[in-house]
């Protein structure tokens, strides 16, 4: 064991046993995770009847799994998995932050100032409140600059839903930074990033909390709202984030992008994303679909009459239908495609994301395809947006079988 690992896990045992542990964040399987692998694991203090305990969070797949050990089993537990079966640690305790990654046949240790607050007792319960990765209470400059926070940390009440939709989009970056390069400034680009607020939240996750290099650009057709993000980058000193006028159609890197995020583009400007984001072999796409009006008027007249007799059933029935064709191209195409909610159904009728990540390696979607062109079927002959942006790709994937 190299004294960095030796290190990283002193550090979780002393902070169990002081009562200073408050997460800890197992990612980055060794050697590419299948299906049924785990591909994550979170640990967090939990107080039950029978004492303190850590509950383990394993994800596996878009499920997750739950089990609750004492210290010294948890301890053990994390011991046996960190090195061996993750590649990644990240320790967050009252104390400070600590991020173990493993280099060839070492192991890089970082430490920083803690970025969370201990829980309460009564928030460690299972009827605790909502932490969020940008606690309440907390100062936040990004926040404050774009008017959901004051100065002292306080979220304003008109602006409480988009602090949770912030946190929630957070949230989902965070599961799937182990997905991501490890060396080198991670390569993202927002199109349509109109106000910015999820980029500046992107920049400040990957920048504050986890000190990764970044090259992050948000693009958008408003020349007025470049100004305003430009202008407040620049008070913020953002080191590698920028803003510029452009579209989907315009952007063309020079490299493979890391990271491409398409938020709210209205009907078909979601799939000239993914369509982009595939052709840049982007290893993650984010992106949240709005406005679907293409298929609603394709689908065919036998399909689900007592569906489509009403029109607001028609329209959401097209809609989670277009969702499903993109998730499935994707899988075709070599992604592991999940979608999520984005934010409860109380705050925004836009709230499914598409969250895609490329696969280490290939497998057999034999029953992808076959499901992709059953739900095809259902919007008639001729061409359709996300086959003509996705391209030859899709239709060499899908005449494959």
């Amino acid at each position: 064991m190299s004294n960095s690992t030796a290190d990283f896990l002193q550090q979780l045992r002393q902070s169990v046993r002081d009562g200073s542990f408050i997460h800890l964040v197992l990612s980055r399987p060794r050697g590419g995770a299948a299906d049924s692998d785990v591909s994550k694991v979170s640990v967090r203090p939990v107080e039950l009847k029978s004492g303190s305990h850590l509950q383990f969070t394993e994800t596996v797949g878009a499920q997750e799994r739950h089990r609750n050990l004492d210290g010294d089993s948890a301890c053990g537990e994390i011991e046996s998995l960190f090195g061996s079966t993750f590649r990644h640690g990240h320790l967050y305790t009252a104390a400070c932050d600590l991020t173990a990654k493993v280099k060839g046949d070492g192991v890089r240790l970082t430490r920083s100032k803690p970025s969370r607050k201990k829980p309460s007792s009564s928030e460690s319960a299972h009827d605790r409140t909502k932490q969020y990765l940008i606690p309440e209470g907390t100062p936040c400059a990004f926040l404050a600059e774009i008017g959901v926070m004051t100065a002292d940390g306080k979220v304003k009440s008109a602006k409480y839903d988009k602090f949770r939709q912030i946190n929630r989009f957070l949230e989902f970056v965070e599961d799937i930074l182990g997905e991501l390069p490890a060396e080198g400034p991670l390569r993202i680009i927002d199109f349509g990033c109109g106000k910015s607020y999820l980029t500046f939240a992107l920049h400040w996750l990957l920048i504050e909390r986890h000190q990764l290099e970044v090259d992050i650009r948000g693009l958008d057709l408003k020349a007025d709202v470049i100004r305003n993000c430009s202008s407040i980058a620049k008070r913020l000193g953002c080191d590698g984030l920028s803003f510029e006028v452009g579209s989907i159609e315009t952007c063309q890197p020079t490299t493979d992008i890391d990271m491409t995020v398409s938020l709210h583009a209205c009907d078909t400007a979601t799939d000239a994303a993914l369509g982009k984001a595939v052709e840049w072999n982007s290893k993650v796409i984010l992106a949240v679909p709005c406005c679907q009006h293409e298929l609603s008027q394709r689908l065919v007249p036998n399909l689900l009459p007592p569906v489509q007799r009403h029109g607001i059933l028609r329209e959401r029935f097209a809609s989670l239908a277009t969702d499903s064709l993109r998730a499935l191209a994707l899988e075709v195409l070599g992604y592991r495609a999940q979608i999520v909610e984005f934010i409860d159904m109380d705050h925004t009728a836009k709230n499914l994301l598409i969250r895609a990540v490329r696969r280490s390696s290939t497998r057999n979607v034999e029953a992808e395809i076959a499901e992709y062109r059953a739900l095809r079927a259902s919007f008639g002959p001729g061409p359709i947006a996300l086959e003509n942006t996705l391209g030859p790709a899709l239709e060499v994937a899908l005449d494959s079988r």
